[in-house]
C-alpha cells in the first residue's frame, strides 16, 4: 500500500502536466513590458460581445478593467504571467487562449574578449547586467580591416564565441559588436582592440611543491605550461611565483624566465607555505589569473624519541628483579646456615682443647 500512494501521485502529476501542455497548444504568446497596462482581446469577438476570462483555469484576481471581450490588466508584474483563456457568454464556448509573458527590454550588454590560445585566435563573451525575464538572443559581429570575420559558437558557454586571427602583428584594430534582442526591444555595445592587448594565458598547471631532504629552509616548486597555450617554443611564457607562510599575510614574489621550476631558499623552518603561479607571454599581453594554491612544508629532522612516564613504568614492571643477597652471619641470630654454624661451635672448641692436652 505504501508503494501505491507515490505511484498514484506521480500519475496524477504527469496527467496534470499533459493537460496543461494541451491547454497551451494553439495559444498565442503575448509579451508585455513590466509595469504597463496590458490589453488582451478575445479572438475575433466583436466589441459588443460579452466574455469571461480565466487565468490558469481560475478567476482573474489581478487589478483589471473588462470591456466586452477585452481584458485590461493594470500595471502588470511577474505574477501576471500565465495562460489566459476567454469564454463567450452565455454558452461558455472557449474562443481564445493567450500566454502572457511580462519582462523588460534589454540594456547594453557587457562585452569582453581574450586570447588564451595566441596566436591561433581569441574568444568573446557577453552578459546582461539586469535580467529581462523573457527570452533574449544575441547577435555578434566581428570585423577586422573592414572585413567581417566568421564566429563559432562555444560548445559549453552559450554567451561566448570563438574567432580565428586572420593575421598576426596587424596594425588594424578588431571591432566586436554585440546586440541583445528580445520581443520588447534591443540594445548594442561594441568594443575595439589590438590583437596584442587581449593576450592573457591560462594559469600554469600541475603545480607541485616538495621539501628538499636535509634542507630546512628550501622548497622545490615545479609546474607545467597551460595546456591551452599552443606554441610555447615560438611564443614562450614567463612566470610569476608568489609564496608566503600561512602565519603571515605578506607575499614574497619571484619573476622567472621560461623555466618551469624554482627552488625557494628562504622559507621559515617548520612552517607551512602556500604557493601560486601566474603566466604571461614574454613580450605582449597581461598576466594570467593565479594558479590553484598548493601547500608545502620544508624538510624537518626527525625528533629524538622521548620515553614517557607511562612507558618507563611499563619497562620497570617487565624487568626481572635480581635475587636478594645472602644475609651475613651475626652472633645470636639464627638465619639459615648461620644457625647451624652457631649450634656446632661448642663441639669445635672442645675438640681443639683436647688436642692441645
Amino acid at each position: 500500500m505504501a508503494n501505491i500512494v507515490p505511484s498514484v501521485c506521480c500519475v496524477v502529476l504527469a496527467a496534470a502536466v499533459v493537460v496543461f501542455a494541451k491547454r497551451q497548444q494553439g495559444a498565442r504568446i503575448q509579451y508585455e513590458r513590466m509595469g504597463s497596462d496590458v490589453t488582451m482581446l478575445c479572438g475575433s469577438l466583436g466589441g459588443d460581445a460579452s466574455a469571461t476570462w480565466k487565468v490558469n483555469g481560475t478567476d482573474v484576481k489581478a487589478r483589471q478593467v473588462q470591456e466586452g471581450p477585452r481584458l485590461t490588466l493594470l500595471e502588470v508584474n511577474l505574477s501576471s504571467n500565465g495562460l489566459y483563456s476567454c469564454f463567450q457568454n452565455p454558452d461558455g464556448e472557449r474562443r481564445d487562449q493567450i500566454i502572457l509573458r511580462v519582462g523588460i527590454p534589454p540594456k547594453e550588454p557587457s562585452v569582453a574578449c581574450r586570447s588564451n590560445t595566441y596566436p591561433k585566435g581569441f574568444y568573446c563573451s557577453w552578459h546582461l547586467q539586469d535580467p529581462t525575464y523573457i527570452p533574449t538572443d544575441f547577435d555578434v559581429h566581428v570585423k577586422h580591416n573592414q572585413k567581417s570575420l566568421e564566429t563559432q559558437k562555444d560548445a559549453v558557454h552559450k554567451n561566448r564565441c570563438h574567432v580565428k586571427f586572420p593575421e598576426l602583428f596587424s596594425s588594424f584594430k578588431y571591432r566586436v559588436n554585440v546586440t541583445a534582442v528580445n520581443a520588447l526591444g534591443k540594445a548594442s555595445y561594441a568594443i575595439t582592440f589590438d590583437d596584442f592587448s587581449i593576450v592573457k594565458p591560462d594559469p600554469p598547471e600541475k603545480v607541485i611543491a616538495s621539501p628538499i631532504p636535509d634542507n630546512v629552509r628550501r622548497l622545490e616548486v615545479k609546474w607545467k605550461s597551460p595546456s591551452t597555450w599552443p606554441d610555447v617554443e615560438n611564443f614562450p611564457l614567463k612566470y610569476f611565483l608568489r609564496y608566503r607562510p600561512l602565519i603571515r599575510d605578506q607575499w614574497q614574489h619571484v619573476e622567472l624566465s621560461d623555466s618551469t621550476h624554482h627552488t625557494i631558499t628562504d622559507a621559515f623552518a617548520g612552517k607551512e607555505y602556500i604557493i601560486q603561479l601566474a603566466a604571461k607571454d614574454t613580450e605582449i599581453g597581461t598576466w594570467s589569473e593565479w594558479s590553484v594554491a598548493v601547500h608545502a612544508t620544508p624538510w624537518m629532522e626527525e625528533p629524538e624519541k622521548v620515553i614517557s612516564t607511562t612507558e618507563a613504568e611499563a619497562i620497570v614492571e617487565t624487568t626481572p628483579s635480581p635475587a636478594p643477597p645472602s644475609p651475613k652471619c651475626r652472633l645470636g641470630i639464627a638465619v639459615g646456615g648461620c644457625s647451624a654454624l652457631l649450634r656446632s661451635t661448642p663441639l669445635l672448641l672442645v675438640s681443639v682443647l683436647l688436642s692441645l692436652m
